[in-house]
């Protein structure tokens, strides 16, 4: 049987990225987490409101300088977040976007696409058959596909964020993100292995595509059940991501939605931080999934804010 190449990252694809975004993405904030030696990377202030907007202005900007970005725009299937950063960065480039979404994608997410200027097409229940209907829509139309995840650009811009943590932290030991499809794990864990930096990946209970990789040795398909599952509900990891996690210093840890949300409240309490659960997944992880020795440096990704404040008051 013939396999087809892992698609390997390489810390060269992630400086690369951060020269070409450069001037063009907020450098992130680090703050400390109010205890210990733990620190807050806030990418939740970041355009668009995540860590997505890196990734989608790698591709863009790639692409142009290529000369293959089409007059038919580019297009994306996305729970929320990677359409808004595609869109953000095509409007940016001058092109077209058309993104793809759940039906069940958060309204606050739908309209500041539109706020964008993108076409919004909602198609079906999970993310998978959003993707499918983009796929066709490309294949039709000849834009430009893009991914929220699964391509070297996005988790390459995504993995940007490590450089610009160490210059704030240079002890850094540890930097601890959430995973849905592993974008930002693959970039984040692609960089922190150069520097000899741990990645934690956490994951909802239920929403659980790079734990099962791991355990199966190749990515494999996982139901999607979470609060989290709007931002972190891919049904299987990339190989990248996979890849990732095999070759560096990981730790693969599950954390419960009642922990989740536990932990995007004490976020607020605490920090006055209106984070998304997929946010708050990665710090309810510091403590109880994963705890780190009394002299350890870690910096939590917070990776996104598109959320309705209104229900931290619930």
């Amino acid at each position: 049987m013939h396999l087809l190449p892992v698609p390997v990252l390489t810390p060269a694809d992630v400086a690369a990225a951060a020269d070409r975004i450069a001037g063009r993405v907020r450098p992130v904030a680090v703050t400390p987490a109010g205890g210990g030696g733990a620190r807050l990377a806030l990418e939740l202030l970041q355009h668009t409101g995540s860590f997505k907007a890196r990734g989608a202005q790698n591709f863009v900007r790639a692409h142009r300088e290529a000369g293959t970005l089409p007059a038919a725009g580019v297009t994306i299937a996305s729970g929320g977040n990677a359409g808004l950063a595609c869109a953000w960065a095509a409007r940016e480039a001058g092109v077209r976007a058309t993104v793809f979404l759940p039906e069940n994608a958060p309204a606050v997410k739908v309209a500041r696409l539109r706020g964008y200027g993108a076409e919004v097409r909602s198609v079906g229940r999970e993310y998978a058959e959003a993707l499918a209907a983009c796929e066709e829509f490309a294949a039709d139309s000849g834009a430009l596909a893009s991914h929220a995840y699964d391509h070297p650009l996005i988790a390459a811009g995504a993995g940007t964020l490590l450089a610009e943590i160490r210059r704030q932290v240079p002890e850094l030991d540890t930097v601890v993100v959430s995973v849905g499809g592993g974008g930002l794990f693959a970039g984040v864990a692609t960089a922190a292995r150069e520097h000899g930096v741990r990645t934690v990946a956490v994951e909802p209970e239920h929403c659980r595509a790079l734990n099962a990789a791991l355990a199966a040795g190749h990515p494999v398909d996982v139901p999607v059940d979470s609060v989290a599952a709007d931002s972190l509900g891919a049904r299987r990891a990339s190989m990248t991501a996979l890849h990732a996690a095999q070759e560096g210093d990981v730790h693969s840890v599950l954390v419960p939605d009642e922990a989740i949300v536990r932990a995007r409240r004490a976020l607020w309490d605490g920090h006055r931080l209106a984070v998304e659960h997929a946010a708050a997944t990665a710090f309810a992880a510091l403590g109880t999934a994963y705890r780190p020795a009394p002299d350890e440096t870690v910096c939590v990704v917070l990776c996104g804010a598109n959320t309705d404040p209104a229900t931290l008051a619930d």
